[in-house]
């Protein structure tokens, strides 16, 4: 019998204001244990939580970038169970009015896994396990989050990893978190079940708990497929229950039984009053949104012509999108810029970190200066190439490295000498070009570009160069 995967996403991601949910600590990464934390977020007797505005409004621009319906009026609940990361007993989420819901994120295919709620919650404290002893660090607790949580609809590893990339990329874009799942501002639980081919029927579902990797996401969903495979197949149930997932033996392990919502004794928490967004706020806030990376990366093919796989590239993120686009301001060609930021570029930022910061030597107006000699022909492509690299490496302006003799190029006597010298030094590539090798000719050319600095024209070079040899 053949089986498909069903699957769901509960993704908690970490928002990124300055203090927590509930009271004036730092959200800062890091710190050393339990100094992030005061009476309020460690749940002392007699302390009052006071909600962070700006966690609300990051969670409605959340829903809205991800195509929510925004809830007028929601509330907060308390989520009680006992763990040690948790020091209240309870955790201050929501449970039957969520801020967002019905939402949507759109893949590849033209699928859309469909977004059931979005809701604000703070997050739990961190365990810490070593020889034996079990240590508990609070800064994290009390930390703002926003569980976006998807319908059943992922049906194949790789929709899964296209679907989390897509929720980290918008929530980068629109500034609400960076998303660093190394760091933990990121974390998905997944649930997974399956049902034979042509099946409606759910199955029994299991949860990986606090996946913060997309490559480990995809080898646990797999794992975890062909595992409940085997356990039908063998005339076993699938059981329900919450599992870890070792990424040393790729394998999911059993942590407890998987709760339901009535485990939880939800009841709406007597400290905190109602939210209430109006329409009027959703519209400002909906305003403030940039393009998003799939709106742009659209634009970027249709109206500059860039191929799919460098627009994707030049929109994964947001600063070097906006270094592209003042960059091509008033050029010729916007493929020029695309191709010295993908080709040359990017050499100098090696990872995800330096392509989300864009701290390079080079201005987006020192690019835009530099492509528009290329424009007016001033310059040729193999000394802008050049310069380009020496003001990536040293951070010498423009104006430090190309003077007004680099611009004005060559006249045709001055070519034909340096053609002349070309054939005259070159005499294998003469014979190879006689004998038929008509790639030949680009050495020579390349000889030519070199003493000219570049100045010279590479197209009349080559026309030169033809005659001096057919004539010879």
């Amino acid at each position: 019998m053949r089986y498909e995967m069903v699957a769901g996403f509960e993704t908690h991601v970490e928002l990124a204001t300055n203090t927590k949910i509930f009271c004036s600590c730092t959200t800062q990464f890091g710190g050393e244990p339990n100094t992030h934390c005061c009476p309020i977020c460690i749940g002392l007797p007699g302390t009052l939580p006071k909600l962070n505005k700006r966690v609300v409004e990051y969670a409605v621009k959340a829903g809205l970038a991800t195509n929510c319906e925004i809830a007028e009026i929601s509330k907060m609940d308390r989520k009680n169970y006992c763990y040690p990361d948790l020091p209240k007993a309870y955790q201050i989420s929501q449970y039957d009015m969520p801020l967002c819901k019905n939402g949507y994120i759109e893949l590849s295919n033209g699928r859309k896994i469909r977004i059931t709620r979005i809701h604000i919650e703070e997050d739990a404290g961190k365990l810490v396990h070593s020889r034996g002893n079990t240590l508990v660090d609070y800064n994290r607790g009390g930390v703002p989050l926003i569980e976006i949580v998807s319908e059943p609809d992922i049906r194949t590893v790789e929709e899964a990893r296209e679907y989390v990339e897509k929720l980290q990329l918008i929530m980068r874009y629109i500034g609400v978190s960076d998303c660093k799942m190394q760091e933990g501002s990121m974390r998905c639980d997944v649930n997974i079940s399956i049902r034979p081919v042509g099946s409606e029927e759910l199955g029994t579902r299991t949860e990986i708990k606090n996946m913060n990797s997309i490559n480990f996401i995809t080898k646990a969903m797999e794992y975890e497929f062909n595992r409940q495979v085997d356990v039908i197949e063998s005339g076993e149930s699938v059981v329900q229950e919450t599992l870890r997932y070792d990424d040393v033996s790729n394998t999911t392990s059993s942590m407890r039984g998987k709760e339901d919502a009535n485990d939880y004794r939800y009841f709406r928490d007597p400290d905190l009053v109602t939210i209430n967004v109006s329409r009027e706020k959703v519209a400002e806030l909906k305003a403030e949104l940039p393009e998003l990376p799939f709106e742009k990366q659209k634009r970027y093919v249709e109206e500059f012509g860039l191929p799919e796989s460098d627009a994707q590239l030049l929109t994964k993120y947001r600063k070097i999108a906006e270094y592209y686009e003042k960059s091509i301001e008033g050029t010729k060609n916007p493929k020029t810029a695309a191709n010295f930021i993908i080709g040359q570029i990017f050499r100098y930022v090696d990872n995800e970190s330096e392509k989300e910061s864009f701290n390079i030597n080079v201005s987006s107006e020192s690019l835009n200066e530099l492509i528009k000699l290329i424009d007016s022909g001033k310059i040729r492509m193999n000394l802008a190439k050049s310069t380009l690299d020496k003001m990536l490496e040293t951070g010498k302006k423009l104006n430090e490295l190309i003077s007004e003799s680099d611009m004005a190029g060559l006249d045709e006597n001055a070519v034909k000498e340096l053609c002349r010298q070309a054939v005259e030094s070159n005499p294998n590539a003469v014979n190879d070009y006689k004998n038929g090798k008509q790639k030949a000719i680009k050495s020579l050319v390349g000889y030519v570009m070199k003493n000219s600095r570049g100045k010279a024209d590479p197209m009349l070079a080559e026309r030169i160069i033809g005659e001096i040899i057919k004539n010879s």
